[in-house]
């Protein structure tokens, strides 16, 4: 269903491109704001509901949130929001191995989309907020305004666009999409419906990445009951880590003396992780306390110097900070004791197609002599393609072209101002363009857990409901 046509008179519009958490939340947040006069929010998003994305619209049993649930809210200021409501719906009565031992839960990741989805209902039934069913195909600046073009075939002029896109599918490496592209079993992108339906309970499967969505893959093959062979290879062959038995404290201060050096930062973080262990706090506290200081911790750091922690030091960051759910990690470890999961260190040096065969050169780390392996299917997990996120969608490139978007000089996204306003190649920040969600993440540092997702969420709509504020007082001057 179609939003209702946008008020021709001189209310504010603020469009939202994507409607997963980032936009959502903006959404949400921007509703409930002083924004000084009630703007008109519309969220361009495909899907049928809005807050669900990627990460949240998948029926898969084998996703689960990565987070506890008493950690995940839209709400910055109740953490415990989401646990809330799923006790007050008892809403996993039918997953019992959502609860933990411990009384925390690990719900099916579907459950968190729907819990997002009911916050915004009551919003788009009064009409605070739109929902645009559609993709956006171009985004135009015309006489200081901005027209988003839809494949509805239909334009909206907007006063203030937030793009809260999704960040791109991982990249098949090397030449291997274009010599695997022809297999039936060669999976690319985990995110299309039905990725994993082709492989089959007995095939050898090779894993390329060895991250979350890693996990999730062997996960969902497990669940479909499948029983084969399973390689997982990655650079440093680094499987994610899960969360500790019990809850662990904050340790460490890391911003007191902020430094300025990514090499000085690890040293400190392994200094800190020692002192926690004589303490008996597990690393978990300290990599906690490091993404609780990381925006700061971020700022003090240089360009050059965000390049080499991102360059050297992020597969380390990445498996320590994005945990698995304990019941993903029970199937990884049962794999890994029932000799079924291999998990190598090391690169795909080479792929070819011999008959129903993947036959794969695997180039294990620091050996010289290659591995000739046959396998049955082949899937890509390498994590999000953010470098390329310019060429994923004609818009955001056409954007980029006409002056209004770069990529962050850190490779993690689109580069943005400290207050969310996009940057063009010239240098100059635009207020009427603002980025949300993971692709500022080259600007705000920590930016892909669903806490950091939801906190700048909230942090861009007061930046548009500011903007609003000054812009009604202009209009209107006491």
């Amino acid at each position: 269903m179609q939003p209702k046509p946008l008020p021709t008179s001189a209310q504010p519009v603020v469009a939202i491109i994507g409607g997963g958490i980032s936009g959502a939340g903006v959404a949400y947040h921007l509703a409930k704001a002083d924004c000084g006069e009630r703007p008109a929010i519309v969220v361009f998003e495909p899907r049928a509901e809005l807050g669900r994305g990627l990460a949240y619209d998948t029926d898969d049993p084998a996703h689960r949130i990565n987070v506890p649930a008493a950690k995940m809210s839209l709400q910055p200021g109740d953490l415990s929001e989401f646990q809330a409501w799923i006790e007050a719906r008892d809403a996993v009565a039918d997953d019992p191995e959502a609860r933990q031992p411990d009384g925390s839960f690990f719900p099916r990741r579907r459950l968190f989309g729907e819990y997002v989805a009911s916050l915004l209902k009551p919003l788009l039934e009064d009409g605070s907020v739109r929902h645009c069913r559609a993709a956006v195909t171009g985004v135009e600046r015309r006489a200081g305004r901005w027209s988003i073009l839809d494949d509805k075939g239909g334009v909206t002029e907007a006063d203030i666009v937030a793009i809260a896109t999704s960040h791109p599918p991982p990249a098949a490496p090397g030449r291997l999409a274009i010599r695997l592209a022809a297999h039936p079993r060669f999976v690319a992108d985990t995110t299309k419906p039905g990725a994993l339906d082709a492989i089959r309970p007995h095939d050898r499967v090779l894993v390329i990445g060895n991250g979350l969505t890693a996990a999730d893959v062997i996960a969902s093959l497990a669940q479909r009951g499948h029983d084969g062979p399973v390689t997982a290879i990655s650079r440093r062959g680094l499987r994610s880590r899960g969360h500790a038995p019990v809850p662990q404290p904050l340790f460490g201060d890391f911003i007191s003396d902020a430094t300025h050096s990514a090499v000085s930062l690890l040293a400190e973080i392994r200094t800190a992780i020692d002192a926690a262990k004589a303490e008996g706090i597990s690393w978990h506290g300290v990599i906690d306390q490091v993404r609780a200081q990381g925006y700061e911790l971020w700022q003090a750091l240089p360009v050059a110097e965000r390049r080499r922690l991102v360059r050297h030091l992020r597969p380390y960051w990445d498996v320590h900070r994005f945990r698995i759910a304990p019941q993903v990690e029970a199937v990884l470890d049962a794999a890994v004791a029932a000799g079924r999961l291999d998990i190598l260190a090391g690169s795909v040096a080479d792929a070819r197609i011999e008959g129903e065969w993947i036959l794969c050169t695997l180039q294990p780390r620091h050996q010289r002599q290659p591995l000739e392996r046959p396998y049955d299917a082949v899937v890509v997990t390498t994590g999000p393609a953010h470098g390329g996120i310019l060429e994923t969608q004609p818009w955001l490139a056409a954007l980029a072209a006409d002056g209004h978007l770069a990529l962050d000089p850190t490779g993690l996204g689109l580069a943005c101002t400290e207050r969310s306003e996009a940057i063009g190649p010239s240098g100059r920040a635009d207020p009427s363009l603002l980025i949300s969600g993971p692709l500022a993440r080259g600007t705000f540092g920590e930016l892909m857990g669903l806490p950091q997702v939801t906190e700048h969420a909230f942090f861009v709509a007061g930046e548009i409901a500011e903007k609003l504020r000054m812009r009604a007082t202009n209009r209107h001057p006491a």
